[in-house]
């Protein structure tokens, strides 16, 4: 459990900086450094969290049972994933219809699969880490709003190709997921059989 915590607390709180650090001109890290090593480090020391977290999560399994969930809940969570993966795909597509609308699309997927995942899961590892992921996708989008950042402004030209190919890599994203993927992966079938 301590290195999924350690995991969290690198990963969180380097996204926790870059929520609040200042983007002023003289005081903005990102600018003084330069993007491309400062996006380097960002993305290294990301990583090395994902990577705690990802191997702490596995590590934990033992952990306790907190909750049992019904089993309709486990399908809910496959209702909650379609959306959520067209989401993440529109977030690094052009900006379209879903890009705008959803305003940050990369944590309002974020915010998706952490809920669909609580419901669907009870253990102790479960509830840590998609309650984690939440917390922050929630914390995430309240700074930005506060930042006045709303996403993609009313004078970009949107783009029908972008929405069309985000639901066309959500979806099969989602069957990559449930079908092979998932099971392979963390050794859970994603949509529930019974």
């Amino acid at each position: 459990m301590y290195i999924l915590l350690f995991g969290f607390l690198i990963f969180f709180g380097l996204h926790v900086f870059s929520s609040l650090r200042s983007r002023a001109d003289d005081g903005d890290l990102r600018a003084r450094l330069g993007y491309i090593p400062y996006m380097a480090g960002y993305s290294v020391i990301s990583l090395i969290g994902l990577g705690l977290i990802i191997y702490g999560y596995g590590e934990s399994r033992d952990g306790p049972l907190l909750y049992t969930p019904p089993t309709f809940l486990q399908h809910l969570n496959s209702v909650f994933m379609l959306p959520a993966l067209i989401l993440l795909a529109a977030s690094e597509m052009p900006a379209g219809r879903i890009k705008r609308t959803a305003k940050h699309p990369m944590l309002l997927s974020v915010k998706l699969w952490a809920t669909g995942h609580l419901l669907a899961n009870g253990e102790l590892n479960s509830v840590l880490l998609f309650g984690s992921f939440l917390a922050y996708a929630v914390f995430a989008r309240i700074k930005a709003k506060k930042r006045g950042d709303n996403g993609v402004g009313d004078d970009v030209v949107l783009s029908k190709t972008a929405d069309i190919g985000a639901i066309l890599v959500g979806t099969g994203l989602f069957v990559i997921l449930a079908v092979w993927l998932h099971p392979l992966l963390f050794g859970v079938q994603a949509i529930p059989v019974s």
